[in-house]
């Protein structure tokens, strides 16, 4: 490889490998059955969206313990995004978000197909679901089947079980959450086991591990890899509220809609007055919100200075990943990629 990491070559590797991945299972679904052609195409299109990076953070866990650029690697970390596409569909489900990238979400594309279905609704959720639950198994056999050593696939198997568990973990935190009283705690608990490790720093272990890095240097990315996904969650839940949908490709009021214990409301919860409070609790929960009350929630929020606060929290954060760099000993090809991805997973509009 050049000594500058090329980003957008990268990306389009793991986008081939996957697409081509995909086809390939959705044609074994085909060949099972036709009138499972909305499930297969629901499994070619979960995957076809994203920056890719999960698998540039498991990548450049291997690259940090000195190993070369490598086709079976790049299959492993690949397994990264199949996991973030079932977290997706599954997120989607639970949330019951209309849109993703500006397109149907899983549960309502799949309407389609079960028209006439005596409980379509119903129906339609069900097969997200297993969409998603098919992703997460396919993530697991693209794993197992990239062509690495299986003893290089065992030093890291026990992280890929902890990854699952953690994410199902903050799913679930979230659900039980979800309604109560805004608490800065809780939604920090929240951002760090559903999104936070399974994107930045569980990446990197897995990459790290597969290359046999030594324990201090484990340490070393965890350091690095777990403040910058929380910053990158919430810089996701600041774009959730505030972001130009065209760009999200989210609806702007689904945090709000689903009374979501995201930081940023903790942050407005806590500072505001009685009457302040009042207002929130008015909005949050409604399912018959306008972009009005998208205006004046907003409005509300940035009375009450809770951007600037989550805008302080991830700047704290990437500021304290990219600092950890500084005693990895790593090439300042890998120092150079993670202070970039650490950029680019947190200075975004969408």
């Amino acid at each position: 490889m050049s000594e500058r990491w090329d980003r957008s070559g990268f990306k389009d590797r793991v986008d081939t490998l996957l697409a081509d991945f995909l086809s390939e299972e959705a044609e074994q679904l085909l060949a099972i059955d036709a009138s499972l052609g909305p499930v297969a195409e629901q499994l070619r299109v979960a995957a076809a969206h994203g920056k890719r990076l999960r698998a540039a953070f498991c990548y450049w866990g291997w690259r940090a313990a000195g190993q070369p650029d490598n086709d079976a690697l790049l299959r492993a970390a690949a397994s990264m995004d199949l996991v973030h596409a079932a977290a997706i569909v599954h997120d989607d489900l639970i949330d019951d978000s209309p849109l993703r990238h500006n397109q149907p979400t899983a549960h309502i594309a799949l309407r389609a197909a079960v028209t006439g279905h005596p409980r379509a609704h119903a129906a339609a959720r069900s097969l997200a679901m297993l969409v998603g639950d098919h992703l997460m198994a396919l993530a697991g056999q693209l794993f197992a089947t990239s062509g690495l050593p299986a003893a290089y696939l065992a030093r890291a198997r026990p992280t890929w079980s902890e990854l699952a568990r953690e994410l199902i973990a903050g799913e679930c935190l979230e659900i039980l959450s979800t309604g109560a009283p805004p608490d800065a705690g809780t939604s920090l608990k929240v951002v760090r086991y559903k999104t936070a490790k399974y994107t930045v720093e569980q990446p990197l272990l897995i990459g790290a591990l597969l290359a046999g890095a030594s324990p201090g240097l484990r340490v070393g990315l965890s350091a690095y890899g777990l403040p910058l996904g929380e910053a990158f969650q919430l810089r996701d839940d600041l774009l959730g509220l505030f972001g130009d949908s065209d760009s999200t490709g989210k609806a702007g009021l689904d945090d709000i809609r689903g009374h979501r214990p995201t930081t940023l409301l903790a942050k407005a919860w806590e500072v505001a007055d009685l009457a302040q409070r009042a207002r929130l609790a008015e909005i949050l929960g409604r399912r018959d919100l306008t972009e009005a009350d998208l205006h004046t929630v907003r409005a509300l929020m940035r009375e009450l200075k809770a951007p600037e606060q989550v805008e302080d929290l991830i700047t704290a954060r990437v500021h304290e990943a990219v600092h950890r760099l500084d005693g990895l000993g790593v090439t300042a090809q890998t120092r150079r990629a993670l202070t970039d991805l650490a950029y680019t997973a947190t200075d975004r509009d969408h």
